[in-house]
């Protein structure tokens, strides 16, 4: 029985990964949706069809519809990563702010979730996924500047579980970066720019994380925005945006005109990918549809 699971999983992931190698990556359209910014970041799409996306040294946060850009939020403090939840509340990493909020988009209301860990302020949350019981995922390292006036003397992935105190997840010599729940819910990515690799954690029903270990190594750039697939591929921006299986392994890659920092799986039937990169948003449509986990 055992070697019979082991065999029907191995082909399940090569079944994942021959449907993705079916579409030929090399004839896709990448459409530019949008330019003129600073720094692009933190795309997510809503379900009532439109994009939001961070300027990071702007402080804004931008709508894309149809029609056009407007400016959806200034003065963000730094805003970075973006998310939604089952009811359509925003979160939101603000780097500047050293704090994680979450906004509803009805009333307007915005709460602090974050902003300390045993008393000290967080570094600069940097990007954020939100299971979908609720559970709240983050990672705080610090770029640059960031760096400046820090309490924490290490890096950190977080959990703010649905009552209590925020949770520590793991202390990372090199910093984290990007953030992403498998399909199910059950598993938990995490980008390390430093060393250039993905790690991933087991994810309890209670939404604490264990296990943690390196999925992925020797990625093309250090990795910043990570999406999945409904078939659980990893979508990781690096120097282009590599595509791996749910084990692990590289897939494909496309390349971009600039170089992509963050990407999100949006439009009506979840099949495209918009890219943030750089100056501009990108657009791409596929044959596969992304996880609705955010």
């Amino acid at each position: 029985m055992v070697y019979i699971g082991l065999a029907m999983r191995s082909l399940l992931l090569a079944a994942s990964a021959l449907s993705l190698l079916a579409q030929d990556l090399s004839k896709l359209s990448i459409e530019k949706v949008s330019g003129g910014f600073t720094f692009t970041e933190g795309p997510v799409w809503h379900r009532d069809n439109f994009l939001l996306f961070s300027d990071v040294p702007e402080n804004k946060i931008w709508k894309l519809t149809s029609e056009g850009k407007f400016l959806f939020r200034e003065n963000t403090n730094g805003a970075n990563g973006n998310t939604l939840d089952e009811k359509g509340r925003l979160y939101t990493c603000e780097t500047r702010g050293r704090r994680v909020i979450r906004t509803d988009l009805k009333t307007n209301a915005v709460e602090i979730l974050a902003d300390k860990f045993e008393g000290k302020r967080l570094n600069a949350p940097n990007d954020i996924a939100v299971r979908k019981d609720g559970h709240v995922y983050f990672t705080d390292p610090a770029f640059g500047a960031q760096s400046e006036g820090r309490e924490l003397d290490f890096f950190g992935v977080y959990h703010i579980p649905l009552k209590g105190p925020i949770e520590l997840v793991a202390k990372t010599a090199g910093r984290p970066n990007g953030i992403a729940l498998s399909p199910n819910g059950r598993l938990l990515y995490v980008a390390d720019s430093d060393e250039r690799a993905i790690r991933v954690f087991d994810l309890a029903n209670t939404g604490k994380a264990a296990n943690g270990r390196v999925l992925i190594k020797g990625i093309d750039g250090p990795p910043d925005g990570i999406r999945v697939d409904e078939k659980g591929q990893l979508w990781v921006t690096c120097n282009n945006v590599a595509i791996y299986s749910p084990d692990g392994k590289f897939v494909n890659k496309i390349d971009f005109p600039e170089t992509p920092r963050n990407i999100a799986f949006g439009d009506g039937d979840f099949s495209t990918i918009y890219v943030t990169a750089q100056k501009s948003v990108y657009r791409v449509r596929l044959d596969v549809k992304g996880s609705m986990q955010y």
